[in-house]
């Protein structure tokens, strides 16, 4: 099973997205057949079943074994991974690009760079998996909080100027066997509530 599954295909992430359905892959973390996950969630088990062919169909499970139950074959599956994510790319007529949205102080640029981000390394991904190699990747994830409005945009320019200085630093254009890295860098303002999804900070 892999950590991290990454849903590229529109069919599949319809079917994924689909309340039952996503009830039934959280719980196939563990193998089930379609009788325990029936008892589970209450529904009849021919319905379980049909929705457990739709994701198998779609790559989202997998066979785990085949045991005889009586005059019947209980069939165990598990998800495909732990958990997933939709890639941009199974909106691809319509996923965000942030050269449509060049103002780079806005939300909707910073969200564009983001499904980017996403698109990127779920292809990083999917492609390590088939070739049985690691991913090299690095992220910091933190908080600050500024006194005013001011002292952001000077943490932004101060940020801006040792970032810089570190890409003139490292960057080697014709560095023999040398593979470019894409640099993402974000603030944006922290929810003091995710769950209310009507919050807006300022």
């Amino acid at each position: 099973m892999f950590e991290v599954g990454v849903i590229e295909e529109a069919a599949a992430a319809e079917v994924a997205l689909d309340p039952i359905r996503a009830r039934l892959l959280a719980l196939l973390a563990e193998p089930h057949s379609a009788t325990s996950l029936a008892a589970i969630v209450g529904l009849p088990r021919q319905k379980v079943n049909y929705h457990l062919k739709t994701l198998e169909q779609h790559g989202l499970v997998e066979l785990v074994e085949e045991r005889r139950k009586g005059n019947v074959t209980e069939r165990v599956l598990r998800a495909m991974a732990s958990s997933y994510v939709i890639s941009p790319v199974a909106l691809s007529a319509v996923q965000p690009d942030p050269s449509r949205s060049p103002d780079k102080l806005s939300a909707r640029w910073l969200l564009a760079l983001a499904a980017r981000l996403v698109r990127e390394v779920g292809q990083l991904i999917t492609g390590a998996e088939r070739a049985g190699r690691p991913v090299a990747t690095f992220a910091l994830d933190g908080t600050v909080r500024f006194a005013s409005a001011a002292d952001r945009a000077e943490f932004v320019q101060e940020l801006t100027a040792a970032v810089g200085a570190l890409v003139s630093r490292y960057h080697d254009e014709r560095a023999p066997g040398g593979r470019e890295h894409r640099v993402v860098i974000a603030i944006h303002p922290s929810l003091t509530n995710p769950s209310l999804t009507k919050e807006i900070p300022s």
